[in-house]
């Protein structure tokens, strides 16, 4: 057994040191309740000195104005968490219990985000124009200042990254909040960070928080300028609340209930894999889960059928263990929270496909119903868990699509090659995917209608979310 004096600790890193707490918290494998190591477990005080020293970096060095820095520096980091590629998966599948193939996709979803922010800080564009004889315009854009950033456990990796690499590349400064459940992960990355040698000090601030003290200052500080949040749609609101007073920007990508439409004429042999993924994937702790399958009368009874052998089928175990085809809820909470979900669901709906709970375990759930206004296909269950949903015209698989408040994604299954965009057109989503799922670019923006969200990341967008635009008047000089 491992002592406690052998195990790892984490730390937060803060104005380019390391720094630690008083308080100090454990972190544990969720699919075996071992103790992987510790970590400083912040608050209000590190939170107070993350803004601190983005807020100094960002008034006193030329971070803002030198780009070739900003993309030097993101190249660099980018190379240097490749570096680490193997020992963040292990990492991943030890604290965050998803399996290795997954940890694998979270990573591989990183690198290149870093880089393609790195080649976005050298590019610019904006307008220039003789509005009238001797009277000149132009508009330039420039960092908003200190970017608050505050990430989820689900995917902490990519989606840290996905939210302070385009504010690097944009010019701002960092005070960021990492999640408790992932401390080790969090370690590591902040390792990375600080192995980057051209980033300058101050610029990417990191502390991790299990409570609630310090991630409310990055909302309500007036000495953050732009907050992005990774997240649910009930914290996005009191988000949109706390923020109001400074009128800070936001960019919030919350909730989701992803249908996943099959037609009649759908490929059955290449949608039953990615269907099951997709309720599989992270144990269904993912914002795009493809909760919602919403399939035509004349292939349901198959469908149903398929899917019921797919779920059962599916080889529950530790995230890293190479066996295992889906992993550990992030804790026992979740599961019982998940298991409570199914169990009411019975009084209004035919569970299909119960799955069963082991500690932090839990099977993944088929749930047949017909009424779109029941409580598990309006909440977001975040877990295994899915509704089968049959509709009998486009006209109605279009209806139930947009039933819910979240408006994240959305999958289409078919041969007609009109229909995709036919159909996708009137579906209520900022991603629709035809005959896939979970296809992201990071040169094409993501983000959510409804209450999925506001503002957009990833894309030319996502930096555009770090920056204010400028509109310069100029009279030509006098010859």
């Amino acid at each position: 057994m491992t002592s406690p004096a052998s195990l790892p600790h984490a730390r937060h890193f803060i104005a380019g040191q390391w720094t630690d707490s008083g308080k100090h918290s454990e972190s544990r494998n969720p699919a075996t309740g071992e103790v992987l190591g510790t970590f400083a477990d912040g608050g209000a005080e590190e939170a107070k000195a993350a803004i601190a020293a983005a807020r100094h970096t960002f008034d006193t060095t030329d971070w803002a104005r030198d780009r070739q820095l900003r993309a030097k520096a993101l190249f660099e980091m980018a190379d240097l968490l490749e570096a680490r590629r193997e020992e963040f998966i292990r990492l991943l599948a030890r604290e965050n219990g998803k399996i290795l193939g997954e940890a694998a996709f979270e990573i591989d979803l990183t690198v290149p985000k870093l880089r393609y922010y790195a080649a976005l800080a050298l590019a610019d564009h904006g307008s220039a124009a003789e509005v009238r004889p001797g009277l000149y315009s132009m508009t330039l854009r420039e960092a908003a200042g200190v970017a608050g950033v505050i990430v989820p456990w689900n995917s902490p990796v990519v989606l840290a990254v996905r939210s302070f690499a385009p504010a690097l590349a944009a010019g701002c400064t960092v005070a960021m909040k990492l999640p408790a459940q992932t401390g080790l992960v969090n370690g590591l990355l902040s390792e990375v960070v600080a192995s980057t040698t051209s980033l300058p000090a101050g610029v990417l601030n990191i502390f991790t928080e299990s409570g609630n003290d310090g991630a409310p200052l990055l909302v309500s500080a007036a000495e953050v300028d732009v907050l992005s949040y990774t997240g649910s749609t009930a914290v996005g609101r009191k988000i949109m609340e706390q923020a109001a007073p400074t009128l800070k920007p936001l960019s919030l990508e919350l909730g989701g209930k992803t249908p996943m439409i099959v037609f009649d004429d759908a490929d059955l042999d290449a949608a039953v894999p990615v269907l099951t993924k997709a309720v599989t994937t992270f144990t269904g702790q993912f914002c795009m889960t493809g909760s919602r399958i919403l399939v035509q009368r004349g292939i349901a009874d198959e469908l149903r059928l398929r899917l019921t052998a797919a779920l059962v089928a599916v080889k529950i175990g530790p995230g890293d263990d190479p066996a295992s085809e889906m992993g550990a809820m992030i804790d026992e909470h979740n599961a019982e929270r998940v298991e409570r979900t199914v169990a009411d669901a019975a009084a209004y709906a035919d569970i299909v496909v119960r799955g069963e709970r082991n500690g932090a375990f839990i099977r993944p759930s088929l749930v047949e119903v017909t009424d779109v206004a029941t409580p598990i296909v309006q909440q977001e269950v975040f877990g295994p868990v899915a509704t089968f949903e049959v509709f009998d015209t486009e006209a109605e698989a279009i209806e139930r699509a947009n039933a819910t408040e979240y408006g994240l994604a959305a999958s289409i299954w078919t041969r007609d090659v009109d229909r995709p965009v036919r159909v996708g057109r009137e579906i209520k989503a900022g991603t629709v995917w035809t005959n896939v799922w979970a296809v992201i670019h990071d040169q094409f923006e993501e983000g959510g209608f409804k209450q999925s969200g506001v503002g957009r990341l990833n894309g030319v967008r996502g930096l555009e979310e770090f920056q204010e635009t400028k509109h310069f008047v100029h009279p030509a000089p006098r010859v």
